[in-house]
């Protein structure tokens, strides 16, 4: 970046609606990216067959520049040390 900054980082958690584990790890992610002003967002896999077909059985995987970094939770110091690194 221009202003001499690590250049941002994207995250998206694939959730399913009614997913307890979803929830604490989208507020998770939330709370961290917060704090490091990363971008996030959330996308259920039932709305995509591919989606579903490939993270389904292990929502919430967690998406680090559209590669898989970890599901089921978030292991907060794995993401952070993640997002630091540009």
């Amino acid at each position: 970046m221009a202003d001499g900054s690590a250049p941002a980082h994207t995250v998206v958690v694939m959730t399913r609606a009614g997913c307890p584990a979803c929830e604490r790890a989208e507020r998770d992610v939330e709370r961290i990216c917060g704090a490091l002003g990363v971008p996030w967002s959330a996308a259920d896999v039932d709305t995509d067959p591919e989606w579903r077909a490939e993270y389904g059985d292990r929502v919430p995987v967690i998406l680090v520049d559209d590669a898989e970094h970890g599901y089921w939770s978030v292991d907060e110091a794995r993401l952070t040390a993640a997002l630091r690194d540009g």
